[in-house]
């Protein structure tokens, strides 16, 4: 009952002119950052955590107002994604750097597109299957089935597929083999048990080291790409140069030296732009875990 409530309330909505409908997410948003306690301080103790006092607290606190801000235009996005075409959705989107994929693609490989949770992470998946090439992309198992589905239906509205994230190994394989392209996050917190050791925005994690693994044993290639705005209205995807794998006698080296470089790049770019990250998660949470006890 509640899931049909929720997409009657999608179909008003998108009634509503686009001006209203992006206003009530934003005002949302700002209500999430004055109740969402833990949120909120799982963002303080994040950014301590790496920027300590180069950022100032009015800083930080901007930086996660956007935050909650950035996630309810996801969820927005998701939404309109679901009434569109390729035509309108195209109209939104500028192209930086295509050169990265048709190289890959003149080659005949494989392409693995890395990215993060950074500024409009849905339309980037979207803008990749549309401008590059389609995808599958991997996602983790949610805990509501009914909004599993919404989302899976609105991420493949335009061309792209979903490969759930616990038996995912196999799948990534065929598409190598077959040079089909994926779509990887490579931010999330996972466990030394699913990743290996690299630095984050200097700081030790473990991060998935499945790219690594899929250019190296089946000559794919890394091809990092990220998607931003200064208006919130159009939208700039920028494709980065194949991230190269070592290929040495030694596979456990090779692949934690390429994991790295994917790091040092997501480091980058959020560095020099850090509003873009998605700071309410716990990133640190798995060797880190009393930066969050100390906030909350």
């Amino acid at each position: 009952m509640g899931f049909k409530l929720f997409l009657l309330f999608e179909k008003f909505l998108m009634i509503l002119p686009k001006k209203i409908r992006k206003g009530f997410f934003i005002f949302l948003a700002k209500v999430a950052y004055y109740l969402s306690f833990r949120y909120r301080n799982v963002g303080f103790a994040n950014l301590d955590f790496i920027f300590g006092d180069k950022l100032t607290q009015k800083e930080k606190k901007e930086i996660i107002k956007y935050s909650f801000k950035n996630l309810l235009l996801n969820f927005l996005h998701l939404m309109e994604i679901r009434h569109m075409n390729k035509e309108n959705f195209a109209k939104k989107i500028t192209v930086k750097n295509i050169e990265a994929v048709e190289k890959v693609h003149e080659q005949k490989r494989a392409a693995v597109y890395i990215t993060s949770h950074y500024c409009s992470w849905e339309l980037g998946g979207i803008a990749v299957g549309i401008f590059a090439e389609p995808i599958a992309a991997v996602y983790k198992k949610m805990k509501n089935p009914n909004y599993q589905k919404w989302v899976l239906e609105s991420r493949s509205n335009l061309g792209n597929t979903s490969l759930e994230k616990s038996s995912v190994i196999k799948s990534l394989i065929k598409l190598a083999k077959n040079g089909k392209a994926s779509g990887i996050l490579i931010d999330t917190a996972i466990s030394s048990r699913e990743g290996v050791e690299v630095e984050f925005l200097g700081k030790k994690v473990h991060q998935t080291a499945t790219p690594s693994y899929l250019a190296r044993k089946f000559n794919a290639a890394i091809i990092p790409v990220i998607i931003k705005t200064e208006d919130e209205e159009n939208y700039t995807l920028t494709f980065f140069d194949e991230i190269e794998v070592p290929k040495t006698d030694n596979e456990k080296e090779d692949i934690q030296k390429a994991t790295q470089l994917q790091a040092d790049w997501l480091t980058k770019v959020i560095i020099d732009d850090p509003k873009f990250w998605f700071w309410i998660h716990r990133r640190f949470k798995n060797r880190y875990q009393y930066i969050y006890k100390k906030k909350t």
